[in-house]
């Protein structure tokens, strides 16, 4: 039974509703704001879950509330500094508001602990690829700053 069910007078049979468990469907269904309600709800019945938390990142970067996404993310780390999908998922969002120097931090710890399995692996390689990336740019502007530079 969902959560609008019990408002609209569900089953008192009915057992009590995985919040939890109903955003993640939501989210996988592509329906983020419902997702949030659900995933808030989680989280009023155990404050401060990480994993809940970084459900609300997700679902607030998917709906475009990248700040939102970011204050989330930075106060799951504030409680758990070492929530590799809290390190992942900052990066990215920072890399796209221009703070590649604080995203290469938390790239870095994220592949420090980066969760062990297979379903990591596509994150471990993006996040690698990523710093790849970023240090060509930055080995590719330093030889052009030399070249650049007046010979004496």
């Amino acid at each position: 039974m969902s959560f609008f069910s019990k408002i609209l007078g569900g089953s008192d049979k009915a057992e009590r509703v995985d919040y939890y468990e109903e955003g993640v469907a939501l989210a996988g269904e592509g329906k983020f704001d419902e997702a949030l309600t659900s995933f808030r709800l989680a989280l009023k019945e155990s404050p401060g879950d990480p994993i809940v938390l970084q459900q609300i990142a997700i679902a607030y970067t998917r709906t475009g509330r990248e700040q939102e996404a970011v204050k989330t993310y930075r106060h799951v780390l504030a409680r758990n500094p070492n929530s590799p999908g809290a390190h992942y998922g900052l990066a990215f969002l920072l890399l796209r508001g221009g703070e590649q120097a604080e995203a290469v931090e938390h790239l870095k710890a994220f592949l420090e602990q980066s969760p062990p399995g297979p379903e990591a692996r596509d994150h471990i390689g993006h996040a690698r690829a990523t710093l790849r990336e970023i240090q060509e740019r930055r080995e590719q502007g330093a030889g052009q700053a030399q070249e650049a530079a007046p010979q004496a």
